[in-house]
């Protein structure tokens, strides 16, 4: 993982990544406590590709608002335009925008679980109305509060990297190899505990 990370600027390695992280999920919501192997990097790189288009179509409306919200504002700022304007339009679609991909991101986070527990099937991650299910299986309240753990927990993983990162190359490296790996396989663990838990 850290070599894939330290290399992802290739582009490829990012996906291979996403796949290893991805497979990681499979295998802990099979019951397996052990990390899988790094081999079958064809399947790996598919695995990695169908989470990148999952997270791209989720938080496709979120761009699309902000698009449409950057767009106005523009047009508000013309000549023409009123300057009030400008920032309310903003504002607003910044608002909706950023409620929309809080949604999305809990729906999408518990859709990449409900694909790998169906063996990586694409079209298990759009089935809304199972996935609703499965939160609401969950309990909206224990979701939206194990995800504000995750969210610290990458907060301050994302610090410590932040510091290493004061120590010249070394340090750098560290927060690569190592931290933030550790962190994504931390995730993957912890979606599959709260997957299955429904």
């Amino acid at each position: 993982m850290g070599l894939l990370s330290i290399i992802s600027f290739l582009i490829v390695p990012i996906f291979l990544a996403m796949g290893y992280i991805f497979r990681a999920l499979k295998a802990s919501i099979a019951g397996s406590e052990e990390l899988p192997e790094f081999d079958e990097w064809g399947d790996m790189l598919v695995d990695g590709l169908k989470v990148f288009v999952v997270q791209f179509v989720y938080f496709l409306i979120p761009a699309i608002i902000m698009f449409i919200g950057i767009g106005g504002s523009i047009f508000a700022m013309t000549p023409t335009g009123d300057p009030t304007a400008f920032f309310a339009l903003f504002g607003v679609t910044t608002l909706i925008a950023a409620i929309a991909g809080i949604i999305l991101g809990l729906v999408a986070t518990i859709a990449l679980a409900n694909m790998a527990y169906y063996d990586s099937d694409l079209g298990a991650a759009f089935r809304f109305s199972e996935i609703l299910e499965i939160i609401s299986q969950i309990g909206w309240v224990d979701y939206i509060l194990w995800y504000i753990v995750l969210v610290v927990v990458g907060a301050v993983g994302g610090f410590i990297a932040s510091i290493l990162n004061f120590i010249p190359i070394l340090g750098t490296i560290v927060a690569v190899v190592v931290v933030y790996p550790y962190l994504s396989l931390v995730y993957s663990r912890a979606l599959a505990l709260i997957y299955a838990f429904e």
